[in-house]
């Protein structure tokens, strides 16, 4: 039998073992909340931040030629003169690749607030240029309107077309747009052919594109929108200004 002595000298060692027990568990758990923490104040980057560069036959090699750090762009980026949903110069150091819906408020408040700073500032300059992907996370009336949108590409009146609908959204809540609300932006947009574009909402190839880019970004990670990458950066939502302007500055340094 144990003396009195012995029972406590046990006891004790008991408590000293599940002490240093719980020391090392809150540890492993301090350690792990300061990866997360660090991991979220780091520059965000999508998850396809580094596939392997995109071959000659590519979207990206298509219609341009490889300019100032280009051999290394994402897989995503066209650089293609004819391409409707773009603007700025098809050789510009650095394309800047926004998803969009056009349903999105945030998108809308991008759109209105910050985007023409930026366009004035770096596609205006031919430092940067600007190509659009349509997503439809919305609902139906999301897809209705990236139909759209591409129908009035089709008149080279795309970026016209999403400003239009942008200007034009609620300040809150996500902007109702049924057929006769799509075909009045478009008149607002200056598309040409009014009597084309109504015939072009019912084309179903449209509509196939419109869900094969949303597949596409989905595929990539993007799950909202504004979601924007530049250079092998991305960055989310509708930031300031002067946050667009280190991102840019930051991607073109890079491209030198």
């Amino acid at each position: 039998m144990n003396s009195p002595a012995s029972s406590s000298a046990d006891a004790m060692a008991a408590r000293r073992r599940r002490s240093t027990t719980w020391t090392v568990v809150l540890s492993a758990v301090v350690v792990f909340l300061a990866i997360v923490v660090t991991a979220q104040l780091l520059p965000q980057r999508s998850p396809a931040a580094a596939p392997p560069a995109a071959s000659p036959s590519s979207p990206a090699g298509q219609g341009a030629d490889q300019g100032a750090g280009q051999g290394q762009e994402l897989e995503f980026v066209r650089r293609d003169a004819g391409d409707p949903m773009a603007i700025g110069d098809v050789n510009a150091p650095v394309v800047l690749t926004e998803w969009l819906d056009l349903r999105c408020p945030y998108c809308a408040v991008f759109s209105r607030e910050t985007l023409p700073a930026l366009i004035g500032k770096y596609v205006d300059t031919g430092k940067v240029r600007i190509e659009f992907h349509d997503v439809t996370f919305f609902g139906e009336q999301s897809e209705d309107a990236a139909v759209a949108a591409r129908a009035a590409g089709r008149q080279d009146r795309f970026v016209e077309f999403v400003t239009a609908v942008y200007a034009a959204a609620p300040d809150k809540g996500h902007a109702d747009l049924p057929r006769a609300t799509l075909v009045g932006l478009a008149k607002k947009a200056g598309v040409p052919d009014i009597k084309r574009f109504t015939a072009d909402l019912d084309d179903p190839a449209l509509r196939a594109a419109a869900r094969a880019s949303t597949q596409s970004a989905q595929q990539l990670g993007v799950t909202a929108v504004p979601f924007f990458v530049a250079g092998n950066t991305s960055l989310s939502g509708a930031q300031p200004a002067e946050v667009f302007q280190g991102f840019l500055d930051q991607a073109l340094d890079q491209a030198k």
